[in-house]
């Protein structure tokens, strides 16, 4: 009697791992299980993050999610965006630091490309942005959506710049024992004006006094002077509804950080991050201009770096706007931040393709500037004073400033 041959496993056909579609209507339950095992860099992109956004900025949501083999890889949410006939769609969130949407760092492009026709039915195109070059969501999209024949977008917004702790800690002490001498020296005459006390607010902290204290900071500072005060971070007027709201989640509260500097127990001067793992971005930070010639951004902000070193930061994100107070501290240039636009196949994408050069001209050129010379100005002390003394009344951070074309 002939008996059958074992099989040995490699001999087994392996089928691809099983992908499913959803669509639902709200925010799905799934976006906070993708972004537990996203980039650590992104993981602040959770249900409570899109919801803040939703509750401050309006829009009806609907979220597309893909499960492999039942486990969630990648969560799109998506709210209609110009006028209804356009049917066009957009990434909520906050332009701060970006906006983009959770994957798992081992989702593959087959994800998102078996997502791409139940978004083809949802609307004619998705704007993605601003966002970095190289982040995971949308370097996926992009390969997927190429490969399935969509039209691809891109209009420059602006260069970001990242400071390196950790190449800059390789090369000898830092910050430098010397700039430290001198900040101790600006703190010496701070005092002058009353008892300093230096302090961080973070999870548990961020209650309504805490966000008062920043949007007092604010209304005293030179975007309230010079502009309508909408793009104040902690204002009513501002986008103070957005982060509150977004501290209701305690994960993401947990990531929320700044530096507090008081004098006389009256806030003065704030820097205000957002800790992703390794990485803190710095979304903004601003100060009483009575304070300005004793140069209380620098003051604190360098303080906040000594205690990221101790939390184990090892680099600090500073988005676009003015690089001068960014390269006295060491920043050089990085990804350059962009917004996107993702036309579904057929007369659409040719009409997108039609338009590409448009789109582009929407947004501002690529400077395509040298790298900021770091060690040039780490201990320069007229940089950060300069720049706050042009501002007139206090120094913002223009992180990731309003998009052309918005």
């Amino acid at each position: 009697m002939a008996m059958s041959k074992p099989m040995l496993l490699e001999e087994f056909t392996r089928l691809p791992p099983a992908l499913t579609i959803d669509c639902v209507d709200g925010l799905a339950g799934a976006i906070d299980a993708v972004a537990a095992r996203a980039r650590p860099s992104h993981r602040f992109l959770r249900y409570g993050w899109f919801a803040a956004a939703l509750r401050t900025y309006g829009g009806h949501a609907r979220t597309l999610t893909v499960a492999r083999e039942g486990e969630p890889v990648a969560a799109l949410p998506i709210v209609a965006a110009g006028p209804a006939w356009a049917k066009l769609a957009a990434i909520p969130g906050c332009y701060w630091p970006f906006r983009s949407f959770p994957v798992r760092e081992d989702a593959g492009v087959e994800a998102i490309e078996a997502l791409l026709p139940r978004l083809a039915r949802a609307a004619r195109a998705l704007r993605v942005g601003p966002v970095y070059d190289g982040d995971p969501g949308l370097e996926l999209l992009k390969e997927a959506a190429r490969n399935r024949g969509w039209a691809v977008l891109d209009r420059f917004v602006a260069d970001s710049f990242l400071l390196d702790i950790a190449a800059e800690r390789a090369e000898g002490t830092w910050p430098r024992n010397s700039t430290l001498k001198k900040n101790r020296f600006h703190e010496k005459h701070l005092g002058g004006h009353g008892e300093l006390d230096w302090s961080f607010v973070h999870g548990a902290g961020w209650d309504e006094a805490a966000f008062e204290a920043l949007a007092g900071i604010e209304e005293k500072s030179w975007i309230a002077a010079r502009t309508d005060g909408s793009d104040a971070k902690f204002t009513a007027r501002g986008h103070g509804g957005f982060w509150r709201a977004a501290a209701e989640d305690p994960v993401i509260a947990r990531m929320l950080w700044t530096a507090l500097l008081r004098v006389d127990g009256a806030p003065a001067a704030f820097s205000f991050d957002l800790n992703a793992g390794p990485l803190k971005y710095a979304i903004a930070n601003s100060y009483d201009p009575r304070f300005a010639k004793h140069s209380p951004g620098k003051l604190l902000y360098y303080r906040n770096l000594v205690r990221a070193i101790e939390d184990g930061i090892a680099a600090v994100d500073w988005g676009a706007g003015d690089s001068g107070y960014k390269q006295v501290i060491g920043a050089a240039k990085g990804p350059a931040i962009r917004d996107w636009l993702f036309v579904r196949p057929g007369i659409d994408a040719l009409a997108g393709k039609l338009l590409r050069g448009a789109w582009k001209r929407t947004g501002r050129a690529e400077t395509g500037s040298a790298p900021a010379e770091a060690n040039r100005v780490l201990d320069a002390e007229e940089g950060d004073r300069g720049d706050e003394e042009r501002k007139g009344s206090g120094n913002q951070t223009e992180i990731h400033g309003a998009l052309p074309g918005s």
